[in-house]
Order: structure tokens, then sequence, then C-alpha cells
């Protein structure tokens, strides 16, 4: 991978990039980006919240991905809710024109990392069905697709075990 890098999200410069990659994102999953702006239309200030929130604790748990002086790509990574063992991938994001190109694997090699540093035995994040080069580029990355979430049944969790 040419001239990539990973560099902690500076929200004060670029809000508006990450907003724009995750409505990209709803529509690429769902096809389109209501869900992402809700009901009332509060999503975007939820979002820019929830990555405030998420910088002050661990900024390198919400990145971008640069290619030279370019974002590319954007990731948010976490812990599963219930399970302390388990990380969690809000999101693998790469603008249209970097898909497809085997950029996907550095997301997945860098979260993957960032998870066995921190001592977790697995991973895990959500997909919708729908979107199916995703699926295949998880499978590809050693994901398995465990079906539906209870919680949430219009999406399937995948998970990747990380401990050797």
């Amino acid at each position: 991978m040419n001239n990539l890098s990973v560099k902690p999200i500076q929200l004060d410069i670029h809000k508006n990039v990450c907003i724009s990659f995750r409505e990209d994102s709803f529509i690429v999953s769902f096809g389109d980006a209501k869900k992402f702006y809700e009901d009332d239309n509060s999503g975007a200030e939820k979002y820019i919240e929830w990555l405030k929130n998420k910088i002050s604790q661990d900024p390198s748990t919400v990145v971008h991905i640069w290619q030279d002086n370019l974002i590319i790509g954007q990731m948010e990574l976490g812990l599963l809710n219930n399970d302390p063992t388990c990380g969690y991938v809000n999101l693998y994001y790469l603008i249209p024109s970097k898909r497809g190109q085997g950029i996907g694997s550095f997301l997945d090699n860098y979260a993957t990392e960032s998870f066995r540093n921190k001592q977790l035995q697995k991973a895990r994040l959500s997909v919708s069905p729908q979107n199916k080069p995703a699926i295949d580029f998880y499978k590809k990355m050693g994901w398995k697709d465990l079906g539906p979430r209870q919680d949430a049944p219009e999406v399937h969790f995948m998970e990747k075990i990380l401990i050797p």
C-alpha cells in the first residue's frame, strides 16, 4: 500500500469529512442515509458528539486513513458493549475511488493489531446482508458471519478470533 498512514481524526478540521463518510457508509449499506439522519434530523449532531467522546477517551480508536496528503478512509474502533474481551469495529470506510484496490486489508490489519495490543480475544462488526462486497471482503480477512443480530436483525454480526 503506497504512502498510507493512520492519523487520529482532527474533528475541528475534518468534521464535514467525517459526516460525509458516515453518510456514504449508510448509503452503501442500506441504500440511503435515513437511518443516519434519524427521524428528527439530529443524526449528524449526535454522531459528532459521539466522535468527540471517542476521541477524548482514546484518539487511536477514531482515525483517518491518509494516502499522501489525501484522506481516503476512516475507522472507528471500540469495545463490544456487553463483552470486555471483544473489540468492535463501528466503521471501516474507504472513498469509492479507493475501494477494491486491496487497501481494505490495511484497515483490517490496523484494527486487528489494535485489538490484539489491548489483549482482546475476538472482534465483531455489523454488516448489512445486502452489502455483498463487504461480506466477501470480511470473509477473506477471516471474519465469520454469525447471522442476524438479536437487537438489530436488519444487520448481521461478523466475528474474528484474534488469539492464535
